[in-house]
């Protein structure tokens, strides 16, 4: 069984097959067509002709996307029913049940059809939060260094906020720096500015840390230019939860 198929330019009548392998196969189909969109429900709403991007999933998701932002212009949510009809026009038709909304694709032109039977059974993980890592952190002191001893957390100082300002085994002054994703130049400077700030007051007696998963190459120079200093360290994962992938057509 491919997991990949796809037609260009397709009759409305190679279109609906290709739609209805998708509906029994669980498979992903995404539609480029020129088409107008209406929308009943809790409101009513309607979209002229225009070229769009149309993803229908195998949980019963629809969505409508235009060629511009991030989001769809109009979408049902998991649980939608979506079926093929041969009106006037091909449809493709999505119902709601509970509130009862219904969304109407018509279809002027196709211009290409894929399915993609997708296998991916994995759920997010999601990673915790700067102030977890800072959690976890004051819970175990020797993920930056041993002798490590954070004191303040989210330290105001006359440049910002410090996520956490502690001392090391010699007593310096330390200043970390955390970013739960991949560091880049603006955390750099950021710190830069942080150590800086703190030298009136402590002299050369302070140190910058940055922590994160990973950091930029010009990060990594700029680090190595102004003294500064890296450790690894990822943020803590919330939940990771393993399951089958469901159909609901």
């Amino acid at each position: 069984m491919n997991k990949v198929e796809y037609l260009s330019e397709p009759a409305p009548e190679e279109a609906r097959e290709i739609f209805e392998r998708a509906i029994s196969r669980g498979a992903v189909l995404v539609v480029f067509a020129r088409c107008k969109v209406h929308y009943e429900g809790r409101a009513k709403s309607e979209l002229g002709s225009g070229d769009r991007v149309i993803v229908v999933k195998p949980d019963g998701s629809f969505l409508v996307h235009q060629s511009k932002k991030r989001e769809p212009v109009n979408w049902q949510p998991p649980g939608s029913v979506v079926r093929f009809e041969m009106r006037e026009l091909p449809a493709l038709v999505s119902v709601r049940r509970k509130p009862r909304e219904t969304l109407v694709v018509e279809m002027e032109e196709i211009y290409h059809v894929v399915l993609f039977r997708a296998e991916d059974y994995e759920e997010l993980a999601l990673t915790g939060s700067e102030a977890e890592m800072a959690e976890m952190i004051f819970r175990k002191p020797e993920l930056i260094e041993h002798g490590f001893r954070p004191l303040h957390r989210e330290k105001p100082i006359r440049h910002g906020i410090v996520d956490i300002l502690g001392v090391d085994k010699d007593g310096n002054v330390v200043v970390l720096e955390l970013k739960r994703r991949r560091a880049e130049l603006h955390a750099v400077r950021q710190l830069k500015s942080y150590v800086e700030t703190l030298k009136e007051e402590y002299g050369d007696r302070v140190r910058g840390i940055l922590v994160a998963p990973s950091l930029t190459s010009g990060a990594r120079k700029l680090l190595e230019k102004e003294g500064l200093e890296f450790r690894k360290l990822e943020p803590p994962k919330r939940e990771r939860s393993r399951g089958r992938q469901r159909t609901l057509f």
